[in-house]
């Protein structure tokens, strides 16, 4: 075996003696123990992944490997700092005689030695977030200074996002545009040479950004050979946490670290779900095809859940096409229970109200603590009627994926447009949404909301009527002036509606009016708050009048926030199937499982469910002891009149002896 030791340099601290084969399951003990080489071990939810990349780096200093001849590459400090720590609890080694910790991390300590072999001065300066976008701001603004000016172009927070996936997915800006922010497609054309420009500003002035620490390590691997080998021959073991989360830029650094070819890459390609921050799923898929020789481990004993649970969850995984995935099936280490249940409600509202009476059940007659229960969903919007239905029933719960819907900063802006267009006499509401528009801070909003009520009163017409005239446009800033007729024709389309229809109708022209446009410009993530503010018009459309419906949105937002918990109460936990990935609780269930929510419309529309199918994957694998599937029959949130559901082709595609169909009495019973 190639663990001879160097022939110079200190030899490391004795190595207590540690029962591997005692300390772990066959599956574990095999990778840990396996031969140097290309290893890619395939580690299936709750196996044990971090306990065998624990294991493999003292079993590599039990043969004599030194501990600066290891490279840990992780996706989180947290994580490295934890097996690193456990490693010394293992052998006695302090983590600082090891190089581990993050990409961007190891990237900084790399440039910070040899960047000068790539004209990169040893004392460049890292900029933040906020002075990345400053600095981009400033050189699109040289370019350009009307740039910004134009609301539906993106400020430079989203621009930077758009620059910053082409750059960490190897794609050109365009590709990255029609993929991810179709809302910018119209200027594609003019964002290249402002990138480049960026670019400039930072060499010129020997800062970088966040994804520098990696373009600049891969270049610095790339172009200087010297460089190159130096980290070849030093790091004899190289070995990556989460592989499947690997962009196209951290899998090249990988490979170029590892001319050798003894790395052990480990992760788990059914939980391949960050495509939209840059991780590449073909990675994984084709780590043997860059690794000639390649042994696969595969860890498929499951310490988490119940055999029917797995039973479920390696049904999902084999309704993926043929060829597109690594062949696993996860082993339940644990008793059987019950069966995951499946329950189609009428409505979410109904699905609301069985989950609430299930998790009151669960808490009172099984013991279960709340914090070990969790609502999954796809989407925010879809854990609408959840939030209220949980808010009337007083149980407290944690959203632990963002703030809660009411709170989130475009439901707030697009409400206090609505409700001021009723009442114009809110002037907390007029400020809201008046200071976006540019240049228009809380005393510009002051004086232009005086200005229209002295000209409406002095002509006695309705304060919408006047906001348009010359002596109230007066007061407008000159960076604002052009979007100031757009601005109060929205209001006056949106005060019509109200009008004339139902506050549903008021809600979606507020969105397809003024605001919208703003949003485009405001958020890289458009298309998904679009999502969330159309659920807000099926919403509307459950109030008979206007007035009902704003009251309704005051007294739930006050409620709502009223029951904001810290995360260690004893609350039930809400959050994204993204965000929950990681986690376990004893009972989840997953909302909105129909088809448009769970896969996404989008998704679906564009032909490309798989990565949707390894997130309902990682949600179901969430579980412990119980697992509910609920979907809605009708999509409520749709607007008026919902529109009709089908089960999620994730269930459709599943053999229906793997799960229980419970049915929803009109009481709730069931």
């Amino acid at each position: 075996m190639d663990f001879e030791l160097p022939s110079s340099g200190p030899r490391p601290s004795q190595v207590p003696a540690i029962d591997f084969k005692s300390a772990l399951n066959d599956e574990q003990f095999a990778a840990v123990t396996a031969e140097p080489g290309p290893l890619l071990v395939l580690a299936g939810a709750g196996s044990g992944k971090t306990r065998t990349l624990t294991y493999r780096v003292a079993y590599l200093l039990s043969k004599g490997v030194r501990p600066g001849e290891i490279l840990l590459l992780t996706f989180t400090n947290k994580a490295a700092k934890e097996m690193l720590h456990r490693v010394q609890e293992l052998t006695g080694i302090e983590p600082q005689r090891f190089w581990g910790g993050t990409f961007h991390s190891l990237g900084n300590r790399a440039l910070r030695m040899y960047g000068e072999a790539i004209q990169l001065p040893k004392n460049f300066t890292i900029l933040d977030a906020d002075e990345s976008e400053t600095l981009l701001k400033q050189t699109v603004e040289a370019a350009d200074k009307l740039f910004f000016k134009d609301k539906v172009n993106p400020r430079p927070g989203p621009l930077f996002n758009v620059i910053s996936l082409a750059r960490n997915t190897q794609l050109s800006l365009r590709e990255t545009i029609e993929k991810s922010f179709p809302q910018y497609l119209d200027i594609a054309d003019r964002i290249p040479a402002f990138a480049t420009a960026y670019e400039k500003a930072k060499r010129d002035q020997s800062v970088v950004d966040y994804d520098d620490l990696l373009e600049l390590w891969l270049k610095l691997l790339t172009d200087a050979p010297e460089v190159a080998a130096y980290f070849g021959q030093r790091f004899r073991h190289v070995l990556v946490d989460e592989y499947q989360d690997t962009n196209t830029i951290q899998a090249q650094i990988v490979d170029r670290l590892a001319p050798h070819h003894r790395v052990m890459a480990v992760g788990d390609d059914a939980q391949c779900i960050y495509s939209w921050r840059g991780a590449d799923f073909e990675n994984i898929m084709s780590f043997p095809d860059r690794h000639e020789g390649t042994v696969i481990h595969r860890i498929e004993t499951n310490y988490r859940s119940t055999p029917e649970i797995l039973n479920f969850a390696n049904g999902v995984l084999n309704a993926q096409p043929r060829g597109r995935h690594f062949d696993k099936e996860l082993r339940a280490a644990r008793k059987h229970g019950q069966k995951p249940a499946v329950i189609a409600a009428m409505d979410d509202k109904e699905q609301a109200e069985f989950i609430v009476k299930r998790i009151h059940a669960i808490v009172n007659e099984e013991g279960v603590s709340p914090k070990e229960i969790a609502i999954l969903y796809r989407s925010h919007f879809l854990a609408l009627e959840m939030q209220l239905a949980l808010t009337r029933h007083g149980m407290p719960y944690h959203i632990t994926s963002g703030v809660k819907f009411f709170e989130r900063q475009h439901v707030r802006d697009l409400i206090a447009l609505v409700s001021f267009t009723y009442n114009p006499s809110n002037t907390l509401a007029w400020q809201r949404f008046v200071i976006l528009l540019p240049k228009v801070g809380e005393k510009g909003a002051q004086k232009i909301y005086a200005a229209a009520l002295d000209h409406a009163r002095l002509m006695q017409k309705n304060f919408l009527d006047v906001l348009n005239t010359d002596d109230v446009k007066s007061k407008v800033p000159k960076d604002a002036k052009d979007d100031w007729a757009n601005f109060c024709e929205s209001l006056k389309q949106v005060a019509e509606a109200m009008d004339k229809g139902s506050p549903a109708d008021a809600v979606q022209v507020a969105i397809d009016g003024w605001y919208g446009d703003y949003m485009k410009g405001a958020y890289a993530d458009y298309m998904d708050r679009l999502e969330e503010l159309k659920g807000l018009v099926g919403f509307a459309a459950q109030s008979p009048s206007m007035q009902e419906f704003l009251t309704q949105v005051a007294l739930l937002n006050g409620e709502t926030s009223d029951k904001q918990v810290e995360l260690d109460e004893e609350a039930v936990r809400l959050t994204t199937v993204h965000q929950a990935k990681g986690l376990e609780y004893d009972a989840v269930f997953l909302i909105g499982a129909a088809d448009g929510q769970f896969p996404t419309r989008r998704s679906i529309e564009a032909g490309d469910v798989e990565e949707e199918r390894r997130l309902f994957y990682v949600a179901v694998t969430r579980a412990k002891n119980e697992l509910y599937i609920c979907y809605p029959k009708v999509a409520t949130r749709a607007g008026p009149g919902g529109m009709m559901l089908s089960p999620s082709r994730f269930l459709q595609e599943l053999p229906d002896d793997l799960y229980d169909e419970l049915r929803i009495k009109r009481s709730y019973g069931w």
